[in-house]
């Protein structure tokens, strides 16, 4: 017994070793490198899009942007990478990008059976359905016998599915790779009615559609999707600051701390605002392993979440928040203690 139990010992010591040695690999890497790899869309208003000079915006870069800003000080130390649905998360399995940040659904599978983590909830959205005017249809509950265009490899497939066979009705499908296509599918004709996040029929219709007044998105919402980044797992240590990262925006929101105020809110005798910034505590360099200054630098440079709303969302037309709120306003949007 006594045997065993050194073995057993031995065998737990091992295992340890071997999670130690695995442990901080990809934030070691991006030290490395000296910057951060982030998957996007391939052109999503709102939330991920390049202009022409190939600059990026969207709330989805500015979350990679602040993560940049946690672990370099610098929120221009971040490569973007677009992906389209299918690619993305064998891109961040294979290690060709740190962080996906690209309007991706939390759901059970994708949390417990690919190898990733989830680091929060950036965007609170449900799956809706464009279609134009002149269809005359005002109800989702209208639309059996449609040609629905859809992006494979996402969460909208099933949903469809699950929503047409629950009220008896039959769709063909119109396989749209990217937003684009699916753009240019409903307005040649090809497709009824195209189905997405309600944000990313907004996008479209704000963004890629030649007369968005022709169209219109029925009021059904027909499923939850909780979009945030997303991180391999198997390095805690990059985990705990890309998810402490989104959690510092809301919780500098809930303050009243942004860009604009953030020199004098440093000044604050508040204890909570004083730990916050850097001033006290040094929880930056104790607990996360990174500059006291972390939150400060995100806000200097990057903004607070609702700053980010304001210049990302509400252009493409969501210009309530509803559930994407902070708690004290009636949303979902709520921070840990930061302390």
């Amino acid at each position: 017994m006594k045997k065993f139990g050194l073995a057993v010992l031995a065998a737990s010591a091992m295992a340890i070793g071997a999670g130690a040695a695995h442990a901080g690999t990809t934030l070691d890497a991006i030290k490395s490198r000296g910057s951060l790899k982030c998957g996007v869309s391939t052109g999503l208003a709102g939330f991920s899009i390049a202009d022409s000079q190939g600059k990026w915006t969207g709330i989805d870069v500015d979350y990679c942007r602040a993560l940049a800003t946690a672990i370099f000080g610098d929120a221009s130390k971040v490569e973007f990478s677009p992906l389209t649905a299918q690619q993305r998360f064998t891109a961040l399995q294979s290690g060709e990008i740190d962080v996906l940040s690209r309007n991706t659904t939390w759901t059970i599978t994708r949390d417990a059976s690919l190898g990733l983590e989830f680091a929060g909830v950036n965007f609170y959205d449900g799956q809706g359905f464009l279609v134009k005017k002149s269809l005359g249809v005002e109800s989702a509950k209208q639309l059996d016998g449609a040609t629905v265009c859809i992006q494979p490899g996402t969460t909208t497939e099933l949903n469809l599915a699950d929503y047409f066979r629950a009220n008896n009705m039959s769709f063909k499908p119109f396989v749209a790779e990217t937003d684009n296509v699916a753009a240019e599918a409903l307005q040649a004709g090809s497709c009824d009615v195209y189905t997405t996040d309600r944000s990313g029929l907004a996008a479209t219709r704000a963004s890629q559609l030649a007369n968005p007044a022709d169209y219109v998105i029925l009021p059904e919402v027909i499923s939850k999707e909780p979009l945030g980044p997303v991180v391999r797992r198997g390095d805690d240590d990059f985990f705990t600051i890309a998810k402490w990262t989104m959690y510092a925006l809301l919780e500098t929101e809930e303050f009243g701390i942004n860009s604009k105020n953030v020199d004098e809110m440093a000044k604050s005798t508040n204890p909570g605002i004083q730990r916050l910034l850097g001033v006290t505590d040094q929880i930056g360099s104790k607990v996360l392993g990174v500059d006291d200054k972390w939150v400060y630098n995100i806000i200097k440079q990057v903004g607070n979440y609702g700053e980010m709303y304001e210049r990302d969302i509400v252009p493409i037309g969501l210009d309530k928040r509803g559930v994407n709120d902070l708690w004290t306003k009636g949303g979902l949007m709520y921070a840990p203690p930061i302390r």
